[in-house]
């Protein structure tokens, strides 16, 4: 086992030991059975290894960061509940979603009941903890800048938007994605060692986080990858994306309103002929390789915004990890 297994494994048993394990009444032990489903199912738990190496590189050991990786892992298993039903997605870590497999009334109230044992776990975990209420400040603006984006997100599919720019999809990705996917785990690591964050990691925690959802979006369109998600999925919830951004700018204006005709049916009558047709016109126009492009583009200004805000970390060792887990997010394959 890698050093970042092991680093995995004990914030996966620290996930599970925020909540509840039995109950003397059957439906409720099921209830608690339930309340594991998502966090049983295997995961990338990027974010949560982020903080343990932010942590490091500052200098603390990295069980110190351990409570604030589980905080986030667990934050990211309730949003993906409640995000996997407001895309009606059919899958998630290669599993039927849970409002597929329960239905959207249990499935919704599941991630309602993830969020307060995670409130409930970092509100004992940070009472006695020097820097305890920056950490519980951290949690509270990463929640309100991811909400932010996915009410960008939603709305420009509920409101059949199609003028979406580049720059749109960066701001909204930045909300939905990077705050808790990067500028939380760096600041987060920083103050679970005791130490103020640099003020650079939210730049290149902005441009990392953004780099890592357009590989994202990226891998979705590419049928040989393994992402746990369904192929093309963003296609079939007509998700606005860099790709589609890329794609609408250069596309004739014939292929524009086909485009928008294919995409604006309801996600249930959307065919597999209408996402192969869009698909042909995305690697026609090589809005995928654009795509990968600036992730690729993105990572590198990143990281040298990484390296200039902790020119001379703690730990060079777990610094030099932590840059290597970044620099992985742009050529991932899973």
């Amino acid at each position: 086992m890698t050093a970042n297994d092991a680093r995995h494994e004990a914030i996966r048993a620290a996930v599970l030991a925020i909540l509840p394990e039995t109950h003397s009444g059957e439906e409720l032990r099921r209830f608690y059975d339930l309340l594991r489903e998502y966090p049983r199912r295997s995961g990338k738990g990027i974010r949560g290894l982020a903080t343990l190496l932010a942590t490091e590189a500052h200098g603390a050991p990295w069980t110190h960061g351990l409570g604030a990786a589980a905080g986030l892992e667990a934050f990211q298993n309730w949003v993906l509940i409640h995000d996997d039903i407001e895309d009606d997605s059919d899958i998630r870590r290669g599993l039927p979603a849970l409002h597929k497999k329960l239905g959207i009334p249990i499935a919704l109230n599941i991630g309602d009941a993830l969020h307060a044992y995670m409130w409930e776990y970092l509100l004992n975990l940070t009472f006695d903890h020097p820097c305890g209420r920056q950490i519980l400040n951290e949690f509270v603006w990463i929640i309100h800048r991811t909400v932010e984006g996915q009410h960008l997100d939603l709305t420009w599919v509920e409101e059949g938007r199609f003028d979406i720019k580049e720059q749109d999809y960066l701001e909204m990705v930045y909300l939905k994605t990077a705050c808790y996917t990067a500028i939380g785990p760096l600041r987060l690591g920083a103050w679970c060692a005791g130490l103020e964050p640099s003020w650079g990691f939210h730049e290149a925690g902005r441009l990392l986080g953004c780099a890592f959802q357009i590989r994202d979006d990226v891998l979705n369109l590419l049928p040989e990858t393994t992402t746990g998600k369904e192929f093309a999925g963003d296609l079939y919830e007509a998700k606005r994306t860099l790709i589609l951004a890329h794609l609408f700018a250069h596309a004739s204006n014939r292929e524009r309103q086909e485009i928008r005709d294919r995409l604006s049916r309801p996600r249930r009558e959307r065919r597999a002929e209408d996402v192969d047709r869009i698909l042909t016109l995305v690697n026609g126009y090589g809005s995928l390789h654009y795509a990968q492009e600036i992730a690729e583009s993105l990572t590198r200004e990143g990281l040298d915004k990484l390296r200039n805000s902790l020119p001379d970390p703690p730990d060079p060792s777990a610094f030099h990890r932590l840059e290597s887990l970044f620099e992985s997010v742009a050529i991932r394959s899973s």
